[in-house]
């Protein structure tokens, strides 16, 4: 199928790795142009060779770190006219009430939380001039409440409220606004997590490949999945669709 996006222009924020850089790719052999943030200059200039391996398309790096108020409208300044920003940047860490302190209950909120309100609403002048399309990439977390990853649930909530507000009054400017919400997906971050459950539940990080078992189809998604969904909902073939978040979770219970 032919998602009609070549020639547009996507930012991607998270993009060095996991599902940034899986989506990078996917839009990039759509057709894409893309401008890539992340933190690390090293890891994006890796992104970038990676994406221009596969694909020949203009390819911008933004080095930034989307917790600081300056560095959000630097990247904004600096994107020029873009079609599509996908906001995926952040990691919330686990952790109960108690675990967790303001200092870094705030950090990652910073990140995740206002980081995507705030590049959202920085780029929107830009995105409405193009009739353009805002994917927040969330987690299933803001669905289901668990009490051991409590900043991460509350957060992923807000912005789930935020996608849905936002998605509903875009259509006036002839835009959309949609957002995703993956379950466990094999990044290099997870892998690190499954490894402390492990160690928590069964004495033994080396073991956390028992505790994918029980997941549907037996493993962690892909990023690719949730690059592919990215894309199709970025799309005009999803023309019609804002204000909606769908979750990839492999229809976990």
């Amino acid at each position: 199928m032919d998602l009609e996006l070549a020639g547009r222009r996507a930012l991607v924020t998270g993009a060095s790795k996991g599902i940034g850089l899986a989506t990078a790719l996917a839009l990039a052999d759509e057709g894409c142009d893309l401008v890539l943030v992340a933190r690390s200059s090293d890891a994006l200039n890796a992104a970038v060779k990676t994406v221009g391996s596969r694909a020949r398309r203009d390819v911008m790096m933004l080095p930034a770190d989307l917790s600081q108020t300056s560095e959000v409208e630097h990247v904004a300044a600096r994107a020029g006219a873009i079609d599509i920003l996908v906001n995926n940047a952040g990691a919330i860490p686990p952790g109960g009430l108690a675990e967790i302190d303001d200092a870094r209950w705030r950090a990652a909120w910073d990140l995740k939380v206002f980081g995507y309100i705030s590049l959202a609403r920085l780029l929107y002048p830009t995105l409405k001039v193009r009739r353009g399309v805002i994917v927040n990439v969330i987690g299933s977390a803001g669905e289901r409440f668990p009490s051991d990853y409590i900043a991460g649930a509350s957060g992923n909530a807000a912005l789930m409220a935020f996608t849905r507000a936002l998605g509903r009054s875009a259509p006036k400017d002839g835009m959309r606004v949609v957002g995703i919400n993956p379950g466990p997906v094999g990044t290099d971050r997870l892998r690190m997590l499954m490894r402390t459950q492990a160690e928590r539940e069964l004495g033994d990080g080396d073991r956390w490949p028992e505790l994918v078992k029980g997941m549907p189809f037996g493993r962690f998604a892909h990023p690719e999945e949730i690059a592919s969904a990215v894309a199709f909902l970025a799309s005009p073939r999803s023309g019609y669709t804002s204000g909606t978040i769908l979750t990839v979770d492999g229809g976990q219970p």
